[in-house]
């Protein structure tokens, strides 16, 4: 039986990783701040820490060791430098969820884990606070790839899309699309890459049983532009979209890419995992959301 500790873990693709973690038998720990209520009630055991405090951290985590810790709540460079030194000594492999937002969206639109080299960024250091959410990232990655004293991988997903999903970026559009609301969009041409709850959920899972180290891509192999999407929703809705440039921060769509950006995952699929196509999954989402947020309406 693994010991596993999941910072975070309540909610969308977090909640799912633990599912298939006690489902393999492994007995979790999953820490969090206790705002929002888990649903594993005594399978798990449950720590109340704010990962944002040093101190915090240092009390909660004082003993106790893990063959695997995963991270989905890391989002600064103070984040990861707390965990390379709480964690010294007590973890055998440790899975960072980063992010596609590490990659500038500028140049090529397909972007491999070289493309961002967190092991010759620079180091700074500070809370999420005092960067961007890509920015925070970065350095996060660069902290753990050039101080950790573990094995560490980050799998970098792109947008996270499913029927739970909490930011309702997908809902967002399906919404507008039922309502005749404007979408703002202002490059709908540009081709970006999502990533399926379950999929991400199962491949965190299997991060944890392999020897492999780095960055690693983690999305839908092939790619859809934004106005495919919207048409998709049409669709399913049978209603047409009302797309227009954004003319201020509360017109634009959540995804208002301003390029196209997506992702390589020949790297993952080398060491033996592969996604599910966006065709396989991605239209009946829509048509689930369209259904779900059409009864809300009756």
């Amino acid at each position: 039986m693994r010991k596993i500790l999941v910072l975070g873990g309540t909610k969308f693709f977090g909640k799912r990783l633990v599912q298939k973690l006690l489902k393999n038998g492994d007995e979790v720990t999953v820490a969090t701040r206790g705002e929002t209520p888990h649903p594993f009630g005594e399978q798990v055991h449950h720590l109340t820490v704010d990962r944002f405090d040093r101190g915090s951290m240092e009390r909660t985590f004082q003993d106790g060791e893990w063959d695997v810790i995963y991270d989905q709540i890391c989002f600064s460079p103070d984040d990861a430098v707390d965990a390379c030194e709480i964690f010294a000594g007590r973890v055998e492999r440790y899975v960072f969820t980063s992010t596609l937002s590490v990659y500038e969206f500028n140049g090529n639109a397909e972007k491999i884990e070289k493309d961002f080299d967190p092991y010759n960024y620079e180091v700074k250091l500070g809370r999420k606070e005092q960067f961007d959410y890509g920015e925070g990232k970065r350095l996060a990655e660069a902290v753990f790839f050039q101080k950790a004293p573990f094995s560490v991988v980050a799998p970098r997903p792109p947008v996270v899309f499913g029927l739970d999903d909490y930011t309702e970026r997908l809902h967002y559009h399906v919404r507008k699309v039922l309502n005749e609301e404007k979408i703002g969009l202002d490059h709908p041409e540009a081709r970006v890459s999502f990533v399926d709850s379950e999929d991400l959920a199962e491949f965190l899972f299997w991060t944890g049983f392999q020897q492999f180290t780095g960055p690693v891509n983690a999305s839908s192999p092939d790619q859809i532009s934004l106005e495919k999407m919207i048409h998709l929703i049409e669709q399913a809705s049978g209603k047409k979209a009302n797309v227009t440039a954004a003319h201020s921060k509360e017109e634009s769509s959540p995804i208002n890419f301003p390029v196209s950006i997506f992702q390589d995952v020949s790297a993952a699929e080398a060491n033996g995992y592969h996604f599910r196509n966006l065709s396989d999954w991605f239209e009946q989402l829509i048509k689930d959301i369209v259904a779900e947020e059409t009864r809300k309406s009756i």
